[in-house]
């Protein structure tokens, strides 16, 4: 296969961690892989465009350079993702819009600005979630607040858009591995969780959808102490 007649899959949010796995895995798969996000790898087999994800402009326009130099996008996975792990106390006004504009409201503008090339090819949407969606946490209402939405979001789009071949995934994972040198048994590797993406996309019958899957470490933490081992730790 040539690289012109190679699917095409467009990412957010590939400078480290899972994003970057996931194109990673995607460019193994024989996909050409374009990007959006603000920081630029400069990987050769990667087409990158510098993109705010908080401008709905920026990613209409970086979706219509992708588009145009590619000629078609057969897969969107929507990964970039922004934190805070403030208490609502103290959380910053633009802090919770910044989260809101890029978790949440940059899926809305990027699935819009694809859907006719999606539904062209008869593609697919996945979009990255978290166990924050339904796992709710002391400091983490603005994060939690968007993977719930997030939950809402795709389950509609797949029932709006199944009928025009458009297949939606959300991903919910648990914990991983994302900083540079976390090697931590209780999480995943980035690598795992790429492998996870790719799956969905390439290894499915294309009778079924996968609207949603919830992936967790296969390590879990240790139990808190309880009972009379307490009195070993008094």
């Amino acid at each position: 296969m040539s690289s012109d007649e190679a699917p095409v899959a467009l990412v957010t949010g590939v400078n480290r961690g899972s994003g970057k796995s996931i194109a990673e895995e995607l460019h193994r798969r024989g996909y050409r892989v374009f990007a959006l996000g603000r920081t630029l790898l400069g990987e050769d087999w990667l087409t990158e465009y510098a993109c705010d994800l908080t401008d709905p402009a920026q990613i209409r326009s970086g979706v219509g350079r992708a588009v145009s130099e590619a000629g078609r996008v057969d897969v969107c996975v929507s990964n970039a993702v922004d934190r805070v792990w403030d208490p609502i106390a103290s959380l910053r006004e633009p802090d919770w819009d910044r989260l809101m504009a890029v978790n949440l409201s940059a899926s809305f503008h990027l699935t819009k600005a694809l859907l006719p090339a999606i539904r062209a090819a008869r593609g697919q949407f996945v979009f990255m979630g978290s166990h924050a969606g339904t796992h709710y946490f002391e400091g983490g209402a603005a994060y939690s607040a968007t993977k719930a939405a997030m939950k809402a979001f795709v389950e509609t789009l797949l029932l709006e858009e199944r009928k025009h071949g458009v297949r939606a995934c959300l991903v919910s994972p648990g914990a991983i591995a994302n900083l540079d040198g976390d090697e931590a048994a209780y999480k995943m590797a980035t690598a795992s969780v790429a492998a996870c993406v790719g799956a969905i996309i390439d290894g499915v019958p294309g009778d079924l959808v996968v609207g949603e899957i919830e992936i967790r470490p296969a390590q879990p933490l240790p139990p808190p102490v309880a009972g009379i081992d307490r009195l070993l730790y008094v």
